[in-house]
């Protein structure tokens, strides 16, 4: 078996395991994008996982656990920000793995956002934009339903950039490892958190959530 070949199988169980259909072309454009990271990882350095056959479980799977639970997954038209995108998590998986959807990939830094482009060139993903900006200076045509992060700030530093690109009925849904106890803590009382989901992502033996927060 090749490395492709091992990194399908790894891909379509661990797809199988979050219960995702993706189609086989989906499955390809997600490993198409892994060989995008790895090569120009070379020279951005985007990333501290090295191992293309790493990058399954800890870039692509972790980006597409939360995918069940976001909110609107039967909304045609919504709109997603991923704020401090880096170079691409978890924008593009969700990207890929939802068609429907709007992604916009925010994030200050050009080298970074160069990448985010030659990714959507080179993989044709028609519903994605890419920001080269300054979170707190950003000012959308209309706000997104979904504000999401991977690794951006913590929650309430994340909520405070991030307000005035709310949509009224929407909300933030950040990533996090193990569960954010004080960050929560620390919110502000104009929001509240209505959910924590615990997430099991395959292949990675560390605690993930996913923190869902409204306006109060």
């Amino acid at each position: 078996m090749t490395a492709t070949d091992s990194m399908f199988s790894e891909l379509a169980a661990g797809l199988a395991e979050l219960k995702l259909d993706l189609s086989t072309a989906q499955s390809v454009s997600l490993l198409a994008y892994v060989a995008l990271i790895a090569k120009w990882n070379k020279t951005y350095s985007l990333t501290a996982i090295r191992e293309p056959e790493r990058m399954v479980s800890h870039h692509l799977l972790d980006s597409l656990a939360p995918l069940p639970h976001f909110k609107g997954e039967a909304d045609e038209k919504i709109r997603i920000l991923d704020v401090g995108s880096g170079f691409g998590t978890p924008g593009i998986p969700l990207a890929i793995a939802r068609p429907d959807w709007q992604l916009f990939l925010l994030d200050s830094n050009h080298k970074k956002t160069t990448f985010l482009r030659q990714v959507i060139a080179e993989l044709k993903l028609t519903n994605v934009t890419v920001l080269t900006e300054r979170v707190e200076l950003y000012k959308p045509e209309a706000p997104f339903q979904i504000i999401t992060s991977r690794a951006f700030a913590e929650l309430a530093e994340f909520i405070r950039l991030t307000q005035h690109l709310l949509a009224p009925e929407g909300e933030w849904a950040a990533l996090k490892g193990i569960y954010p106890f004080e960050e929560i803590a620390h919110l502000p009382e104009t929001v509240k958190v209505i959910a924590v989901d615990n997430l099991k992502v395959p292949g990675i033996n560390a605690e993930r959530h996913l923190v869902h927060v409204i306006k109060a």
